[in-house]
């Protein structure tokens, strides 16, 4: 059961759930979501909530200024209170909060991938994802279901076994089975018999892989966050960063006035260049748009996410009975946030060719989210040439990485200093060609 308590903006309205008084605010139910309070609410008719998050009037200096309320801004500020002490910090963000790049994605979490400098990473914020729904008190509806890798052809079986062995040593789990299991685990799965192009060869098994709720994600960092003392404040769009005689940042320029900060760290995925290129700092990205696609509800015929890196396609269903399908990239950079037509078809014709009885499937919904990636495919988070400007970009695919990247960016803003985690995924790796290629990110490499 997920508890739906955000801040249900209506009509330009953005102070939070209703409008209420700080008398009312005395008197509701303290704001500890559980069973007990959940009944009280209920006796109440629900109508003593506090707001999950409240927004404050807009100040014009704080210590740190976050760009962009999505996951990884979130997480970031959260962490920068719950860890660092650090309090007067604001997350601006120019739409609603969570209505980004959070909003568009098909929520897996894992941690299969292939270089050492990445495994340890991913392999501990699957874990941070495991029990965060305790930790920020919000039921994030995580499920570990697992995924299931379709190979297809040699060269990839062998590319995946390789990524097998490397995760071995970090103790992320990664198997190989038959195809006759691989069809007793999905029952689905119905083509890729040995005269079809590509027959099936075998399955890779990753049993830490899991799927959960993101505007979940969004809400409850958000509300931890603010409950820490940090202000967020949507429809605040940035427009420039404000540099001193020294080309220092030191702040932001907003439409609603200049802010000035001590610090200020961009989690804007694919609009990351927008703000660092008129401010003269260039940096290895390229904005692409990445679409997926969700069909009618219908009964559970899949309850692992199934990727086929072959085809490239790969897809799940959710607890409504909707399958959440994605596939490969546009090939070409783009800031657009709708799905190609050949894009599209491209993926779907993957899918029928191993899900042959889905054709008569209807299409419900689909989008498309633009975001950045370097040129190694690998994560930036950095301090920049730029003095007191900090970057958290290039997440392909970043949903999984929200709390690891989460915490280790507070901690670069914090401390100045790279996570012992993320201290390969500077920008200094580009200058001294420490490239990162990592086979690991896109379903198609």
């Amino acid at each position: 059961m997920l508890l739906v308590l955000t801040t249900g903006r209506k009509n330009g309205d953005d102070r939070g759930i209703g409008v209420t008084t700080r008398r009312t605010m005395r008197k509701s139910i303290r704001q500890r979501y559980s069973l007990a309070t959940l009944a009280l609410g209920a006796v109440g008719g629900h109508k003593r909530w506090r707001p999950a998050w409240q927004s404050r009037p807009l100040s014009n200096r704080y210590d740190i200024v976050i760009v962009g309320a999505g996951g990884h801004g979130l997480a970031t500020a959260y962490y920068l209170a719950k860890n660092h002490g650090c309090r007067n910090v604001a997350v601006v963000e120019r739409g609603w909060l969570g209505g980004g790049n959070v909003a568009r994605n098909t929520l897996t979490i894992r941690s299969n991938y292939l270089r050492d400098e990445s495994i340890p990473f991913y392999v501990r914020s699957v874990s941070l994802y495991e029990r965060l729904s305790r930790e920020l008190n919000f039921n994030l509806m995580h499920s570990r279901r697992g995924m299931i890798d379709v190979i297809q052809t040699w060269p990839r079986l062998r590319e995946i076994r390789r990524r097998q062995l490397a995760m071995d040593l970090h103790g992320s789990a990664y198997k190989q089975i038959g195809v006759k299991e691989l069809r007793r685990r999905i029952p689905a799965l119905t083509g890729g018999g040995p005269d079809s192009r590509l027959p099936i060869l075998a399955g890779m098994v990753h049993t830490d892989a899991a799927v959960n709720r993101h505007d979940a994600v969004a809400w409850g960092y958000a509300r931890a966050a603010n409950g820490l003392g940090v202000e967020i404040h949507e429809n605040t769009e940035v427009t420039a960063l404000i540099t001193n005689e020294s080309g220092a940042v030191c702040g932001v320029r907003t439409h609603r006035g200049p802010i000035a900060a001590k610090k200020v760290g961009l989690a804007v995925s694919g609009h990351t260049t927008t703000l660092t290129g008129p401010a003269g700092l260039r940096l290895p990205l390229r904005s692409f748009n990445l679409a997926a696609f969700v069909s009618e509800p219908m009964k559970p015929v899949v309850d692992v996410v199934v990727n086929c890196p072959d085809l490239g396609v790969y897809l799940s269903q959710s607890d409504k009975g909707e399958l959440v399908i994605g596939g490969a990239p546009d090939p070409g950079q783009s800031f657009r946030r709708d799905v190609k037509q050949t894009v599209f078809e491209d993926a779907v014709c993957a899918m029928l060719e191993l899900f042959p009885t889905f054709q008569r499937v209807k299409l419900l919904r689909q989008w498309g989210g633009h975001l950045d990636i370097a040129h190694d495919a690998s994560p930036i988070l950095s301090a920049t040439p730029l003095t007191g400007l900090f970057v958290s970009a290039g997440w392909w695919g970043g949903y999984k990485a929200i709390p690891a990247g989460g915490l280790a960016f507070a901690h670069l803003l914090a401390t100045g200093t790279p996570h012992p985690l993320m201290e390969a995924f500077t920008l200094d790796r580009f200058r001294h060609l420490d490239f990162i290629l990592e086979s690991g990110t896109t379903v198609v490499v």
